[in-house]
């Protein structure tokens, strides 16, 4: 196995022991709130369960001989395809993963609290039933505002995305592993990335708050919001797809004398246009649904209607609202779905 090989196995490895370790400890010591807030003290803890994780998984593997599920995962193709000829519940790898998904699916169920009582709970079945009496029941009356609405959100949408694409086209590009190879261009590559990834696990609705304080509330800053997200997101589709085209043309193209411009142009351009034409599609049909949800902070569109009726509880009002949105979202998601078939 590869350096690279072996320092993902040890991590995988070490965060899967460390986390079993520390759900064991929790289970086991039964921490008060108060303890649990200990952030020094409990950082200590994981951290020394991660690199209790890390030996383990040195044990098992290089002196035992007992493959790890990190093992498992970044081995050779051919360790690889010793490990596919057994079963998964006669390996050590299967078990590990059969009782971490088990145990995290435990953990989940304590951490959100999940009771059947108060999901049957009648009091509660009563208020919910009497909400969906109101949806079922729209007022139309709301009709022609609500469309108004919608077609706004559609544009803000398409704004948003087509203002992202010249943005993430360029971009994917650099965040391609397969072209970023020389250290200063995969040290662009690192940080780019980086920044890009940073950005996209900021939800639309936090941009909506801060353009909403920076350009005011309304769509545009509803639609900077959306744009900002379709970026980061189309610059991470785009550069997988370029990472994934064949070298043939490439190597054709370069045995010519081609400039590395030249070369992603004549040898990588045509090979993922249709796949980005694609994948931009698809985000405009997310853009359309988030726009509904960035209403929730003054983001413009028919989202910030619908918040304002549903913190009313005008339900008959927001029933009328969630059939505009619907049918939207079902013919944009057809339309979308067609359009990329007749590109494959």
């Amino acid at each position: 196995m590869n350096r690279s090989s072996l320092i993902r196995r040890t991590v995988f490895d070490s965060l899967t022991f460390g986390f079993l370790g520390v759900v064991f400890l929790i289970a086991i010591a039964q921490p008060t709130d108060r303890q649990m807030l200990e952030l020094g003290r409990n950082s200590l803890i994981f951290l020394a369960a991660m690199v209790a994780g890390a030996v383990l998984s040195s044990v098992l593997n290089d002196v035992l001989k007992i493959r790890t599920l990190g093992e498992a995962i970044f081995a050779p193709a051919h360790k690889k395809a010793q490990l596919e000829e057994t079963s998964w519940w006669k390996t050590f790898s299967g078990w590990q993963l059969a009782v971490t998904i088990v145990v995290m699916f435990v953990v989940a169920l304590v951490k959100t609290k999940f009771s059947l009582y108060e999901l049957l709970n009648e009091d509660g079945f009563a208020g919910a039933v009497r909400l969906f009496q109101g949806l079922l029941n729209p007022n139309f009356a709301l009709l022609p505002r609500a469309v108004l609405n919608i077609i706004e959100t559609i544009f803000m949408a398409f704004l948003a995305t087509m203002l992202a694409i010249p943005i993430a086209f360029v971009l994917s590009f650099l965040c391609a592993k397969n072209i970023m190879k020389s250290p200063p261009a995969f040290a662009l590559y690192l940080v780019l990335r980086t920044f890009l990834n940073v950005t996209r696990s900021i939800e639309a609705l936090i941009w909506a708050i801060i353009f909403s304080v920076w350009v005011g509330i309304g769509p545009f800053a509803g639609m900077l919001a959306l744009m900002i997200h379709s970026v980061a997101s189309l610059a991470k589709q785009y550069s997988e797809m370029v990472e994934t085209v064949s070298d043939g043309p490439i190597e054709g193209i370069q045995s010519t004398g081609a400039t590395k411009l030249q070369t992603i142009w004549f040898a990588i351009v045509p090979q993922v246009v249709l796949p980005y034409i694609s994948f931009t599609v698809y985000r405009w049909d997310i853009n359309v649904r988030m726009a509904t949800i960035i209403g929730l902070v003054g983001g413009g569109g028919i989202g910030t209607m619908l918040m304002t009726y549903q913190g009313q509880a005008m339900w008959p009002e927001v029933g009328c609202i969630i059939l505009v949105i619907a049918a939207v979202v079902w013919a944009m998601d057809q339309a979308s779905a067609y359009l990329r078939e007749a590109l494959k």
